[in-house]
């Protein structure tokens, strides 16, 4: 007897049974199953339905880092919604991950023009306008966007980011734990175990000010000399009141680095762990977080100051690794002068010279600026002195 073998198109029915298990799979951080659940709801012919579908797959991609992926659905997304301003924040949301701050920009705008009360729209101003180093007023629209969608996990952690380059250790330590609070049981992900280590850190800084200057250091201009060793900017600096020693200039890292034997002879204790990534074969490493009680720069001191102790120490290197500090930890612009080999840091410099080029900047753990590859691909890159 012959069978004739027919497949059609997912009904509404069994689409929604699709989308549903996906939000469950989802729920359970089983994130690849989720993602071919919200797939196949995506196929049904109900458009309501198909919406949700790819927005909980977009919303899923972004959570294992499959951007590209995220980007695309994103577009489509946008398309086939075009009035609504959680699919437009959504796609605002794909084109940050891949880096595209300035198109997000514009769509996450777009979207609060359609309805100034998306928690998701207000959560992508914030984070835009941290970038651009404008933290009170990223504070305000993130606590605004926390208010009208007070169990979004991401608008908590980033508060907490915020607070954190304020250098408002408790309250940020208080929004993170906001987050993890948030987070489903399951969840044992990168990002979780970050922000519980980063909150056991916050913490053993109570009773301190983190980053604390000087009022009189802060409204002054501080020049030191430099030599280039290597191509890298090396000063002269203290840890703990302890002997001078190199320090190499490292807008690259987001914190002040020192070696195993430097923390020994400061006495510098580690509090928690955290892991960096790398470039080459390095990939990711472990390090540790603690905290310098005083750091001399010249004629500038920083006490309470977070920094990561390089141990446990590579192996199968040709020569120790070093220290490394940027001024942008301290919340500080600086000014590089090759020619007299000086290093001026502050929180206001003089005005450069008309005719010098001047680029935007944004710091997203680092400091960005625009560009583009091939005359094509818009792209950001890091600049980095280390």
């Amino acid at each position: 007897m012959a069978v004739t073998l027919v497949i059609r198109a997912a009904d509404a029915s069994d689409a929604e049974l699709q989308f549903q298990l996906g939000n469950l799979l989802s729920d359970e951080t089983r994130f690849r199953e989720a993602l071919d659940a919200f797939d196949k709801a995506i196929q049904t012919d109900d458009h309501a339905l198909q919406v949700r579908a790819r927005a909980g797959k977009v919303k899923t991609a972004l959570r294992i880092a499959e951007f590209d992926l995220a980007q695309r659905e994103g577009e489509l997304l946008k398309a086939s919604a075009p009035g609504d301003s959680d699919a437009i924040s959504l796609y605002a949301d794909s084109l940050w991950s891949v880096g595209l701050f300035d198109e997000a920009d514009e769509v996450y705008r777009e979207a609060l023009a359609m309805n100034k009360e998306s928690s998701r729209a207000r959560f992508g101003l914030a984070r835009s306008l941290a970038t651009r180093s404008k933290l009170d007023e990223a504070l305000t629209e993130a606590q605004a966007a926390a208010a009208m969608a007070p169990r979004d996990g991401e608008i908590h952690a980033e508060i907490g980011a915020i607070y954190q380059r304020m250098h408002r250790f408790d309250e940020a330590a208080n929004a993170y734990n906001n987050f993890i609070n948030l987070l489903p049981n399951k969840d044992r992900s990168d990002k979780a175990a970050w922000t519980r280590s980063q909150v056991k850190f916050l913490k053993a800084f109570e009773g301190r000010n983190p980053v604390e200057i000087d009022e009189d250091d802060l409204q002054k201009t501080h020049t030191m000399p430099f030599r280039l060793v290597d191509d890298k900017i090396v000063v002269q600096a203290k840890v703990n009141g302890g002997r001078n020693q190199d320090f190499i200039l490292d807008t690259g890292s987001e914190e002040t680095v020192i070696s195993r034997d430097t923390a020994q002879r400061a006495s510098i204790s580690p509090i928690t762990y955290t892991l960096s990534a790398g470039v080459g074969e390095v990939g990711l490493r472990g390090l540790q977080l603690s905290r310098i009680n005083r750091l001399d720069l010249g004629d500038l001191q920083v006490r309470n100051l977070p920094v990561l102790i390089k141990n446990p120490a590579l192996r199968g290197i040709p020569k120790r690794e070093g220290e490394s500090f940027s001024p942008l930890a301290f919340g500080m612009s600086m000014l590089i002068d090759y020619q007299h080999r000086s290093l001026t840091m502050g929180r206001h410099l003089p005005e450069p010279e008309a005719d010098n080029l001047r680029l935007p900047l944004r710091i997203h753990r680092l400091a960005m600026v625009r560009g583009m590859l091939n005359s094509t691909r818009p792209t950001y890159f890091v600049v980095d002195t280390g």
